[in-house]
């Protein structure tokens, strides 16, 4: 590995706009997101399936799902 050509690694605090504050390394000071693991909908559990054309109960009827 050559010498002097890798940023150096510092904490990084990273701010939600949801309030949630954790910190990353990285070679910035601060970070500011939009959206984080606290308040997405994937891992809230509120995500909705949004299925306009009934292509979910097609897929789980070819397969037989449910």
């Amino acid at each position: 590995m050559r010498k002097d050509i890798h940023p150096d690694s510092k904490d990084c605090q990273v701010s939600c706009a949801c309030g949630n504050i954790f910190v990353i390394q990285t070679n910035k000071e601060k970070m500011t997101v939009d959206i984080c693991n606290e308040c997405h909908p994937f891992f809230t559990g509120s995500e909705k399936i949004v299925d306009a054309a009934g292509r979910v109960d097609k897929f789980k009827k070819k397969y037989k799902l449910s």
